[in-house]
């Protein structure tokens, strides 16, 4: 199973119109274009999950710099996803003396 990221894609594109463009290479198991959480807006780009590596590597070189809906894509194997850190933007001063002033 290989997932493929597929970006520069116009807010328009449809998971059929995608599933169309890889099908040309293959079979395609899985669809999935981003959407903002709040608003539901496409984000202009999504996933493609195809379980046949050979078709797989034939549709990124197929596909990427290629047309969709006047917009050249951006196709490439996914890398995983990176694990965030907890974030919160705080950082300690350790104990160097120095006093937090609020």
């Amino acid at each position: 199973m290989k997932k493929i990221f597929v970006g520069n894609l116009s807010y328009g594109a449809t998971e059929q119109s995608v599933r169309t463009a890889f099908e040309r290479y293959g079979a395609v198991d899985r669809v999935d274009l981003i959407t903002d959480r709040d608003t539901g807006q496409a984000r202009g780009f999504g996933f493609v999950e195809m379980s046949n590596g050979a078709e797989a590597d034939r549709a990124i070189a197929g596909l990427n710099g290629a047309e969709l809906d006047g917009r050249a894509l951006n196709v490439n194997e996914a890398r995983p996803k990176s694990e965030r850190g907890s974030g919160g933007g705080f950082r300690s001063r350790g104990n160097n003396g120095s006093r937090n002033r609020w």
